[in-house]
């Protein structure tokens, strides 16, 4: 019975894992759909000031940071393993 529950709790976890992966791969094609259009509107309208690159750096950041929260990376190591950890080692003391 306790098998099944693990099983269940396994499932449920990859399964947010896989949205959180889609969620990434979306954000970044609407990224790299609506800045050429950007871009594009900027040369076309105001080609003496590079007004774009606000959005793209501004943007690229945020989808940055995106990816390193959907893949477990962290900069300052209290990403996802962490949190696991601290867990693992919380139920293994009680």
């Amino acid at each position: 019975m306790e098998k099944d529950f693990t099983r269940e709790q396994r499932f449920v976890k990859v399964q947010k894992q896989v949205e959180e992966i889609k969620g990434f791969y979306i954000h970044l094609t609407i990224y790299c759909l609506v800045m050429p259009f950007i871009i594009f509107i900027n040369l076309k309208f105001v080609p003496h000031f590079h007004w774009f690159w606000f959005s793209v750096l501004g943007w690229g950041f945020g989808l940055f940071f995106h990816w390193l929260q959907t893949f477990g990376f962290n900069l300052l190591g209290f990403g996802k393993n962490w949190e696991e950890r601290k867990i693992n080692e919380f139920m293994n003391n009680n």
